[in-house]
């Protein structure tokens, strides 16, 4: 069953966003400041793709340097929800979704951060990683990982893709168990993925130019799915934060596993959040249960509760966010 008909059905309490596919967070922290382009897959324009309030092909931005309301960027080529992020600084990759109810799309789609205007095809996902509810994960060479999901009964399958030069996506490696509405974080070499629907506490990890199938990192502090997740470079920390109506966001050393420990909260409980960041902070955004457009925005070097950042243009959850130059 399609989550979303299932959730107007019987709505889960118990967790807060999700930004690398349907809302999962991925924030990172640089030490040289903001900033896309070579070597990074982040900066300090935030972009918030698709989302579900009713599917919608709205892309906003936002200036992560400062507050303030998002404006409009332009549009995707189809109205869907749940997809997940990467990015190589400079070009922002919206992979799979659900486009329909309840089926999935595996499209993938791109634009420029640094030019508003409309997505373009790059190509499509070629396993069950890109039917919607999957994180995103990017690194340092430009190589974008697309990790679980599936919206059903979820998959173990990850796939890749060279965000510079379009084209469909290659069969890479497996996490260590099938889940959907998990997060995803890098440092640039190691990603990490976290959570999952149904109350997944697990956390995996893997480098991200090899083909070696993920390993356990350790345990989220609440098991949530449709969680978002971000990074940040000097400390190299990892966020993860809400998912299934809860507020409480979590933090990981990405070089060391082991279990999460807690950086602070969200706002409200909140559902299926997109999330973001730039060098040091991260973005918080969208809510699918109760409907939502606020932003928020955390420190990510420091601990402690999330700040009112502004609102995007529309009450959307399961929007797809990254940031860039």
């Amino acid at each position: 069953m399609d989550y979303i008909n299932y959730v107007k059905q019987q709505p889960i309490t118990g967790m807060t966003g999700f930004g690398g596919g349907a809302a999962s967070l991925a924030f990172e922290y640089t030490a040289s400041g903001g900033g896309g382009g070579s070597g990074t897959w982040y900066g300090d324009r935030g972009t918030f793709a698709g989302g579900y309030g009713g599917n919608t092909n709205t892309i906003d931005y936002i200036d992560i340097t400062s507050t303030g309301d998002a404006s409009d960027f332009g549009d995707l080529p189809q109205a869907v929800r749940a997809s997940a992020p990467a990015s190589n600084g400079t070009r922002g990759l919206v992979m799979g979704g659900r486009s329909a109810e309840p089926g999935p799309d595996t499209q993938i789609n791109y634009f420029t951060f640094g030019t508003t205007g409309n997505a373009s095809d790059f190509g499509d996902s070629v396993t069950n990683a890109g039917k919607g509810y999957a994180s995103g994960a990017a690194g340092s060479t430009g190589r974008a990982l697309l990790a679980g999901g599936n919206g059903t009964s979820g998959t173990v399958d990850i796939e890749y893709f060279t965000i510079a030069s379009t084209g469909n996506g290659t069969d890479l490696a497996d996490l260590t168990s099938a889940r959907y509405g998990l997060g995803g974080c890098s440092n640039g070499t190691r990603a990490v993925f976290g959570g999952g629907k149904s109350g997944i506490n697990t956390i995996d990890y893997k480098a991200i130019d090899t083909t070696a199938n993920c390993v356990d990192f350790g345990d989220l502090q609440y098991g949530r799915g449709y969680i978002g997740a971000a990074q940040s470079h000097p400390a190299g920390r990892g966020i993860f934060s809400g998912g299934e109506n809860n507020a409480g966001i979590d933090y990981i050393t990405i070089a060391s596993p082991g279990n999460a420990s807690d950086f602070g909260d969200a706002s409200g409980t909140e559902t299926a959040t997109g999330c973001t960041s730039n060098a040091t902070r991260g973005i918080i955004a969208g809510n699918y249960s109760p409907d939502g457009d606020t932003i928020n925005y955390i420190t990510i070097a420091n601990t402690g509760n999330a700040t009112d950042f502004g609102n995007l243009t529309r009450n959307d959850g399961y929007v797809c966010a990254s940031s860039g130059d």
